[in-house]
């Protein structure tokens, strides 16, 4: 079994040592063991649920709920306390699934700005080009459609 020192688990886990600490003290993370010498030793069910603890995190959870959900854990796998798991991470699923089908709308949008502003600087440079050449035909406009909204 691979333990880790606080210096170990927080270079595995991208947190800091007092983070680690803290989330120990608000009872988001259990009571960690200890060596002979009093360190911290962090198992790999330790090391598991500080990586889930993070993905929770960087999917936006709130830290109540992430603790509500660790206090639900701690509780054991009773029926009720599963169930509640259940439903408080498939309402997660839903909160992300709306975040990122707004997230991929908004990507469409911003690469159809690209496009346009593409558009448009290739315009611009072939019309520059042609003048800087001697070639001037009527006064160089963008094509009709490319103009950027005003809010652009």
């Amino acid at each position: 079994m691979t333990t880790l020192s606080i210096r170990q688990m927080a270079r595995h886990s991208g947190l800091s040592a007092h983070t680690l600490r803290y989330y120990e003290d608000i009872g988001l993370i259990d009571p960690v063991a200890r060596s002979a010498s009093g360190h911290r030793c962090y198992g790999e069910q330790e090391q598991r649920w500080i990586d889930f603890l993070l993905r929770l995190r960087a999917t936006g959870m709130p830290i109540r709920d992430m603790l509500h959900y660790a206090a639900l854990r701690r509780s054991g796998n009773a029926l009720d306390s599963v169930v509640a798991r259940q439903q408080m991470l498939q309402q997660h699923v839903l909160t992300l699934e709306t975040r990122l089908a707004t997230l991929q709308e908004n990507l469409a949008l911003m690469r159809d700005k690209v496009a346009i502003y593409a558009g448009m600087a290739a315009e611009l440079q072939a019309a520059s080009h042609r003048t800087a050449t001697g070639v001037t035909h009527a006064h160089p406009t963008l094509p009709t459609g490319l103009e950027p909204p005003a809010s652009g």
